[in-house]
């Protein structure tokens, strides 16, 4: 199966290189970015020069991509240079609405379109160790089951390209509170006069227990702002899932706090790093102590 991955950044990379590592799969990967291609090309895959070239003749298309507009700009350029039994996967984090927007596109060139938005982090991502929350037509997620099987561990099927777009910002929504909550929670902890590691072995021990806690509790006491998943896409992503809410006359106050730690942390410059700088917007000297 010839696969082109469109996108190779931090977990559009991780999966291109996942993909290459069956010998099952020809990958061919396009970046603006030659290095993030480099590093996709030493895991076996094929570099292109062009959008163009790099999409001609593939089997199933596979963009991710960091905003919206760039979504649908490429997704517009890719389709007149499929073929018709292409089938169109997009694993970027984007809101309902527009996911709609590039299954009218893709149905208008008559190219199947199933949404793959992805779990966890570009790490586990390279091992195969993510969920997959998938959206299309039947049949279109029939054609690429064994690419989604190689790709993850498991794939929760939504039906609708829709719901499977709004379980990711869900998620992550949900994700970044928990890591405004928990940044804060180690601060209170730590001027209460409790040692970091006595914080992090009891917390593992009790209801407060979560994904972001065990993944990067360790990150916010080691102070380490290297970026897993950043604050300027995280920003973005919490953004859409605030205005979906909105719009369907939903309140949500907690979040929307959330998000507004998340702009807190890009306009005090941490935009690139991870989210665990939101710790900085409470203990300013956490860069100084470092």
């Amino acid at each position: 199966m010839k696969i082109s991955c469109i996108g190779a950044g931090n977990m559009g990379g991780a999966v291109a290189r996942r993909i290459a590592a069956n010998s099952d799969f020809a990958v061919t990967v396009y970046d603006p970015s030659p290095a993030a291609v480099e590093k996709c090309v030493e895991a076996g895959a094929t570099g292109s020069d062009s959008l163009e070239a790099a999409v001609t003749g593939a089997d199933v298309v596979l963009t991710s991509l960091p905003t919206v507009p760039l979504v649908l700009d490429t997704i517009r350029q890719i389709l007149p240079r499929t073929d018709e039994d292409t089938v169109i996967v997009d694993i970027s984090t984007i809101d309902p609405q527009s996911a709609r927007t590039v299954l009218d596109l893709c149905t208008e060139f008559r190219r199947p379109f199933v949404a793959c938005p992805l779990g966890k982090t570009p790490a586990h991502a390279e091992n195969g160790q993510i969920p997959l929350f998938v959206g299309g037509a039947p049949d279109a997620v029939a054609t690429i089951e064994p690419l989604l099987d190689w790709m993850g561990e498991k794939t929760y099927n939504f039906g609708t390209v829709e719901a499977a777009t709004a379980f990711k910002l869900i998620s992550n929504f949900i994700g970044m509170a928990n890591v405004a909550i928990l940044a804060e929670g180690l601060a209170v902890a730590l001027k209460a006069g409790i040692s970091p590691d006595a914080f992090a072995e009891a917390l593992a021990d009790t209801g407060a227990r979560s994904f972001q806690s065990d993944l990067r509790l360790p990150w916010m006491l080691e102070q380490d702002w290297t970026s897993r998943f950043g604050v300027d896409l995280a920003v973005k992503d919490v953004g859409l899932a605030v205005a979906s809410a909105l719009s369907w006359r939903i309140p949500v106050p907690v979040g929307s706090a959330a998000l507004a730690q998340l702009i807190s942390a890009s306009t005090r410059g941490y935009g690139r790093e991870d989210v665990v700088s939101m710790l900085k917007l409470i203990q300013p000297d956490a860069e100084e102590q470092r």
